[in-house]
């Protein structure tokens, strides 16, 4: 796949040297292709396979943007990989927030503002919100310095705190530590204004106060996110040692397939890539080792969106070369979504192979909720450490049989 050898930080490609008679296509296969929550057939649905993939957002290495604060690099080409990953998986979300899962991307044609005020957010630009230059800059107050690698882990808690600042989609960003996912720690995010210890904001004495105003916990209701706050979901994992434990081939597998899905950021060593979904034991993913020229919106927003989409067949790769750390992504609309998510996980976590995660009620004890990254570098393994994607600041308990 050409997607792989682009990786070479000397590598400029643009997006118009790459030719569909250089992309594998997809393999005449009955066994059902599945990207985010969406079942298709290799045989019959080809072209419905290539609209789905296109209507992501493909978010690639860049250059001649302006320079990171201000004195910093022009181009994020040989170290943005994994911040790219991270755009793609909360461009993601932010599409099921305001279009949902099933918007399709018609190119050439006008788009609606709510697509256009979601890829304005991404754009390399400094005063974007989740650009390559907030994400950087953002890392650098976490003890990251501008072009140096990041981890799953990282992109996630990064993404999480640039979150706070988009008043527009509101999310909740949980970071799900310690290989666990705490219920009640999630809807006390996501629904802030309850009272959970006494069952319900009727029962608060006090009013809450919510973006500088005070306001009655239940007058929060007539808004059209009082009852949640849209959820994205981010797991960190440690699959394995140096290789994917092949115990969890079918957890991970059956990721891909709930309605919740966001995909999975993760790769290879030192090559990020974005997974959206399964076809066999292969994973099809979106790489973003392709570098092209920043785009400069005009007044109103608008610019040449072809580039953010992937419009040839995605790369795919075999399971058991995925690098075994990695970050789960899921999106609940309503907390119904997400109860349906919990119920679907007790369910995956009864079959076959290890389950990746644990989902608890509440807290375990022996847990301590730590909301801020631990960036000392843990030189035990000095070989473990260059194999990992940027390992120095990922802790996790290593799961396996």
């Amino acid at each position: 796949c050409i997607c792989s050898l682009a990786f070479l930080s000397t590598a400029t490609l643009t997006y118009d040297s790459l030719r569909y008679g250089e992309i594998e296509d997809f393999p005449e296969t009955s066994e059902p292709v599945w990207i985010l929550g969406k079942q298709f057939s290799a045989l019959t649905e080809k072209d419905e396979i290539l609209a789905d993939v296109a209507s992501r957002l493909w978010l690639t290495y860049r250059k001649n943007f302006q320079p990171i604060g201000g004195t910093g690099p022009t181009s994020d080409t040989g170290w943005g990989c994994m911040l790219r990953c991270g755009q793609m998986i909360l461009g993601q979300a932010l599409i099921c927030r305001h279009l949902g899962r099933d918007w399709t991307w018609s190119p050439g044609q006008r788009q609606r503002a709510e697509y256009i005020s979601i890829l304005n957010a991404f754009i390399d630009k400094k005063d974007s919100y989740y650009s390559i230059h907030q994400i950087a800059q953002m890392g650098v107050g976490e003890g990251k310095s501008i072009g140096q690698w990041y981890g799953p882990n990282t992109v996630a808690q990064v993404l999480k705190k640039l979150a706070i600042f988009d008043s527009w989609s509101r999310l909740a960003v949980h970071v799900a530590m310690d290989n666990t996912v705490v219920i009640e720690e999630i809807k006390r995010l996501c629904m802030p204004w309850l009272d959970f210890d006494r069952g319900a904001c009727a029962a608060s004495e006090e009013p809450l106060e919510m973006n500088g105003d005070l306001e009655g916990a239940c007058a929060l209701a007539e808004e059209e996110t009082a009852l949640w706050k849209p959820l994205v979901l981010l797991i960190p994992l440690r699959l394995g040692l140096s290789d994917i434990n092949e115990a969890y081939f079918e957890p991970l597998k059956q990721c891909f397939m709930m309605p919740q899905s966001l995909g999975v950021i993760g790769g290879k060593p030192n090559s990020a890539h974005y997974f959206i979904g399964f076809v066999g034991h292969e994973l099809i993913y979106l790489d973003p080792h392709t570098t092209q020229p920043a785009v400069d919106p005009d007044e109103g927003g608008q610019f040449p969106d072809d580039s953010y989409h992937c419009q040839h067949p995605p790369c795919r790769m075999h399971i058991c070369e995925l690098d075994p750390s990695i970050a789960a992504g899921f999106f609940c609309q309503t907390e119904d979504d997400f109860d349906d998510w919990c119920a679907q996980i007790r369910k995956v976590s009864n079959c076959r192979g290890l389950p990746m995660f644990e989902l608890v009620e509440s807290q375990p004890s022996h847990l301590i909720t730590a909301d801020v990254l631990n960036l000392t570098p843990d030189f035990s393994d000095s070989d473990r450490l260059e194999r990992f994607f940027d390992s120095e600041d990922e802790e996790f308990e290593i799961l396996s049989l």
